[in-house]
């Protein structure tokens, strides 16, 4: 009980006003990763807006927003070009419950595996992709363009310091919407990004046929989905906990994102994941609980039904002010300190994972590949193994494992010595290949005449070393 006093009512007034601050910036994006997917913006703000609500119920962070995305719109281009909504809506059901058994088999184990040189490159693209976004709505603008957005920046930026009682991108939005409309004022509103819905989205099954060739043709963009959704979604929560200086439930999380999209493909969505932007907003306005991403869902839905002819008559220009300072917020500005000081490995991981991720547009290739780059460089330092030779010890100092058994190997062999022992006590056998490569030395010595002894062998290199020797 105390849980749910404290994840949902323990901060309502902050909670409800952030909520709705979110809502309001959720629609333009809603709108424009439906029209990046190539379906109608009713798909993308229908996603927002059930994956929010839901989301809300069952996830694992408090205060974090999950809706449509740009990085999972990407992913489905192809699929809606070539098959249509209907597969979309069928892949996006296929993609929770593919989240679901993520969750359930713990995917939250692999978040240690993703080193802080590979967080930090993911949040500065993070913050460079959402400052980017902005600039078609600004860029080759009137004057009165430029005007409204660096009013808004500076609302968002001063307010806050006299006034905490609203969030100040509310305060923002209202006063200038408010300037546009009596003054007439000829900008670049919602209502240009496309049509915004009147009506509730309803429940439905996706008009495809129940086929294997069906499964053929989603399973491979629903592990995709699953994949890049979890990864933004665990790297997103991940940032607000240290954010929030509070602990989030990573497994809770996926199998969260994996009921949210299942129901948001039955009610007509398409797939989506946690918000960087949007969470930061929230987190930013004073959303701590449960309460303020419920809102937000709510409150989008409020205002495509009920104040759908106001909103498309917000401007551009105050909204893409609004996600530039969330772009400045959320980059880690003394990573600038941190290409200076870190090691040169590191900041290289961090520089290819901000490129690649700019270059693609797609957050998880980035993520990847700067985990993988990062696992080459910590086996290429950690492959170096130092050979001694004290009269006719040789100690052998380091790892042994696949990729430093060749200079073990290649130093033994050249042992001249009647009586030879290796010294593994400051080694440890690894993988089978150790083993292959000591068996190997040994063999080969003995050939030539001499006799070897080990010594210094660890109990867990021993038993390992027994285990594979015994089947030879």
């Amino acid at each position: 009980m105390q849980t749910i006093q404290q994840q949902w009512f323990s901060n309502i007034r902050a909670d409800i006003l952030s909520g709705i601050v979110v809502a309001l910036a959720l629609i333009p994006e809603a709108i424009a990763f439906s029209i990046m997917a190539g379906v109608d913006p009713m798909v993308g703000l229908y996603a927002s807006f059930t994956i929010a609500t839901v989301i809300a119920f069952v996830g694992g962070r408090p205060a974090m927003i999950s809706a449509a995305t740009g990085a999972m719109a990407i992913v489905v281009v192809d699929l809606v070009a070539d098959h249509g909504l209907q597969y979309l809506l069928a892949a996006t059901i296929l993609t929770g419950i593919i989240q679901i058994l993520f969750g359930i088999f713990g995917i939250a184990k692999l978040m240690r595996f993703i080193p802080n040189a590979v967080m930090i490159g993911f949040v500065n693209s993070l913050a460079i992709l959402v400052f980017m976004a902005q600039l078609p709505h600004f860029i080759g603008g009137s004057s009165m363009t430029y005007l409204f957005l660096f009013i808004t920046i500076g609302l968002v930026y001063v307010i806050p310091k006299f006034f905490k009682m609203i969030p100040a991108p509310l305060i923002a939005v209202v006063l200038l919407t408010a300037a546009a409309l009596v003054f007439h004022l000829d900008l670049k509103t919602v209502g240009d990004l496309g049509a915004v819905p009147t009506s509730l989205p309803t429940f439905l099954l996706p008009d495809i046929p129940l086929t294997f060739e069906t499964l053929q043709i989603i399973l491979p963009y629903s592990l995709a989905l699953a994949v890049v959704g979890l990864l933004e979604s665990l790297l997103t929560a991940q940032i607000l906990d240290d954010m929030t200086d509070t602990k989030s439930n990573k497994n809770m999380e996926a199998r969260g994102q994996g009921i949210a999209n299942i129901v948001n493909g039955f009610f007509g969505g398409m797939a989506g994941c946690a918000m960087i932007g949007q969470s930061m907003i929230n987190v930013k306005s004073g959303g701590r609980g449960r309460l303020s991403t419920l809102v937000s869902g709510i409150f989008l839905i409020f205002l495509i039904v009920v104040l759908g002819d106001i909103v498309v008559d917000i401007p551009m220009p105050v909204l893409a002010g609004i996600m530039v300072m969330v772009a400045i917020s959320a980059f880690d500005w003394g990573s600038l300190r941190y290409t200076i000081a870190a090691p040169k490995g590191e900041v290289f991981v961090m520089l290819i994972t901000i490129i690649i991720v700019l270059y693609t547009g797609n957050l998880a290739i980035g993520v990847v590949t700067g985990i993988i780059i990062s696992a080459l460089f910590f086996v290429a330092k950690i492959s170096k193994v130092h050979i001694t030779q004290k009269a006719d010890v040789y100690i052998v100092e380091g790892p042994l494992f696949f990729a430093s058994t060749k200079a073990f190997v290649d130093k033994l062999e050249q042992a001249e010595e009647l009586h030879i022992t290796i010294d593994l006590t400051s080694s440890h056998l690894w993988d089978e290949s150790s083993v292959g490569a000591l068996v190997k030395v040994i063999s080969k010595l003995e050939e030539n005449g001499k006799t070897v002894t080990v010594i210094g062998m660890n109990p867990a290199s021993q038993a390992l070393y027994q285990k594979l020797t015994s089947y030879s």
